[in-house]
């Protein structure tokens, strides 16, 4: 009976001691969450410290997790690219920031993202504060970005890509052979590549056309610039590259690419020259996300100001693959940016909105529920749409019923096209794992879709006329949105990609620039001059639900990406080949990787 009692007392010992851990840490995370963004004092002769270590999302998402670490949830205060442009534009005009460090960063996200920043930073030296760069590595993407800097510093024994562009696709099918798996294709389009990596084992010949278009674009604007901000020509630039001229860091001081051969503590000393601070004083350096948190950009009076302020622009955000529902923080669910975009319609304080797209597109249908939400806003307000890295297919969908459409000159979109995907899994279950089906059926159709045996010719004809309807729909609300005939919309679309720097010539986007662009835009065609930015949809989560929800998510991708590394995108392309399969699809025609 003692026993029981000391193993009853020491349960209990134990349920307590797990209440009061669990409770601290509840505890923490109110604290934390409501906390909110604290006020960081910027001390004079400053400097803002920019290292770019994660992919960039469009916006920051709301965490409320920002510095805790545990259970394997990202703490890190991972800016988006609002506030990253915004914390550049409150340094140009903030009196204790000197200048800007560019740290070693490795720039994840797409061109696009890199080239808003980038304007951000040129915009920033128009104030005559110092920008230096400085990495042990530099990637062709954090080159491109640091070329701006006044100064551009690496590590004598670093490592300094500069070869040119390549685009890679990986193909399936020789795997699914193997497996006994057949990808049955129905699509419109000759350029509609999507399916191609799971039907062929190597490009065909219009994607290989399409790909040196696009890809010879984007890399002419990639020297372009470099040659403007470096001041060597676009030719040398280009047989520096192609001939691998630069093999060590010496050689990219010797073409001029860099300034200098530093080590960190030398750049560190030479910003204690730039700032004006003692050799022996530490830095005040001030941190990106620190930064965001700060409340410097305006003065309580110009606080009060804003609050008068009742005209609003709101900035819609549809960011990720085009899926129906709600979707999450990386997708774009139709119902949630629909939901997004009728309260902004029926907000008389809204006076236009921006729809800030981002996306390889997805689901057709859900596609077309955003269009019609896009339709209905144009009809009570202006609405304009700023293209990301990608608004291709879905994405480009969803912009087309816009008053007007802005894009980055590296900008990928196009990809006007339509496809299905239904895999017969018949030699798989039958030859590799000896499984067989039998049933009944009221309807001659009533098991079309089945993935244990092959489509006949007549479901294969069902199914490409759907597709060839879907494809219709698609070039005549292209057509309806451009002001253009549908039979060129057809000749400029099969699938097609494109920059933006293309589609502005063909007249899929009406104008190059960046969002702020966008937004200035929108206030000039709503006629307001003072206005307030309000973002949609509201990401404002309970602290409970978003502690359940982040938990499950962020461990997951956490231990999926620890273990396979780089080798995460196989995994991704393939988990998104399900989502494939269950509707028409207006995605792009595979996932672009360009190094």
């Amino acid at each position: 009976m003692k026993q029981f009692f000391k193993f009853v007392f020491a349960t209990m010992v134990g349920i307590i001691l797990c209440s009061v851990v669990f409770l601290v840490i509840i505890v923490g995370i109110i604290m934390a969450a409501a906390s909110g963004d604290k006020h960081v004092e910027v001390d004079s002769d400053s400097y803002l410290h920019i290292a770019i270590t994660h992919e960039i999302p469009e916006r920051t998402p709301y965490n409320p997790f920002s510095g805790l670490d545990f259970l394997g949830l990202d703490g890190d205060k991972n800016l988006g690219l609002n506030d990253i442009l915004a914390n550049i534009k409150r340094a140009k005009a903030d009196k204790n920031i000197k200048g800007i460090f560019l740290d070693e960063s490795y720039m994840l996200s797409g061109q696009a993202t890199t080239e808003e920043i980038r304007d951000a930073l040129l915009d920033f030296k128009k104030s005559g504060k110092f920008i230096i760069a400085y990495s042990e590595v530099y990637t062709q993407g954090f080159y491109y970005l640091a070329s701006v800097a006044d100064k551009v510093y690496i590590n004598p024994k670093g490592i300094f890509e500069f070869s040119g562009f390549n685009s890679e696709i990986t193909f399936f099918k020789g795997a699914l052979d193997k497996l006994g798996i057949e990808a049955q294709v129905i699509k419109v389009g000759t350029y509609k590549s999507a399916v191609e990596p799971f039907v062929l084992t190597k490009m065909s010949n219009a994607n290989r056309e399409q790909v040196n278009s696009y890809l010879g674009s984007l890399y002419s604007y990639f020297l372009t610039n470099i040659s403007k901000s470096r001041k060597i020509s676009k030719d040398s630039l280009y047989h520096i590259a192609n001939n691998l001229k630069v093999q060590f860091p010496e050689d990219a001081l010797k073409y001029k690419l860099v300034d200098g051969l530093k080590y960190k503590d030398e750049v560190l000393d030479e910003l204690r020259d730039r700032t004006g601070i003692g050799s022996k004083t530490e830095l005040h350096k001030v941190e990106m996300g620190d930064y965001a948190a700060g409340n410097h950009s305006s003065s309580k009076d110009d606080d009060d100001s804003k609050k008068k302020i009742k005209n609003q622009i709101a900035v819609v955000y549809a960011s990720g693959e085009i899926n129906g529902g709600d979707g999450d923080d990386n997708t774009i669910g139709s119902e949630k940016i629909s939901a997004a975009l009728r309260k902004v319609r029926l907000d008389d304080n809204v006076k236009a909105v921006v729809l800030r797209v981002n996306s390889p597109g997805g689901s057709s249908l859900a596609s077309d529920v955003i269009w019609r939400e896009v339709m209905l806003t144009k009809k009570v307000k202006p609405i304009i749409v700023s293209m990301g890295d990608l608004a291709a297919s879905g994405g480009y969908y969803i912009s087309c019923a816009a008053d007007s459409i802005i894009a980055e000159p590296n900008t990928i979109t196009g990809s006007i096209g339509i496809f299905a995907i239904i895999p017969n899994l018949q030699k798989l279950f039958n030859d590799k794992l000896g499984i067989t089906f039998d049933g009944v059926k009221t309807g001659k159709y009533s098991d079309l879709g089945d993935i244990s045996k092959p489509l006949s010719a007549e479901e294969k004809a069902i199914l490409q006329n759907n597709v060839n309807h879907g494809y219709d729909d698609f070039t005549k609300a292209v057509a309806q949105g451009r002001h253009k005939t549908q039979a060129y919309i057809n000749s400029i679309g099969q699938g097609r990609v494109w920059t933006g720097e293309q589609a502005v010539k063909i007249g899929l986007v009406d104008r190059l620039g960046n969002i702020n662009d966008a937004i200035s835009s929108a206030a000039k065609k709503a006629g307001i001059r003072k206005f307030k930015l309000v973002a949609y949809p509201e990401q404002k989560k309970g602290v409970f639900n978003k502690f359940g929800a982040d938990i499950s998510e962020q461990m997951r991708v956490h231990f999926v990406k620890s273990e396979l590394g780089d080798n995460y995108r196989y995994y991704d392309q393939i988990k998104g080949l399900t989502q494939m399969m269950r509707t028409p699809q207006m995605r792009m025609p595979y996932d672009i990787v360009i190094k």
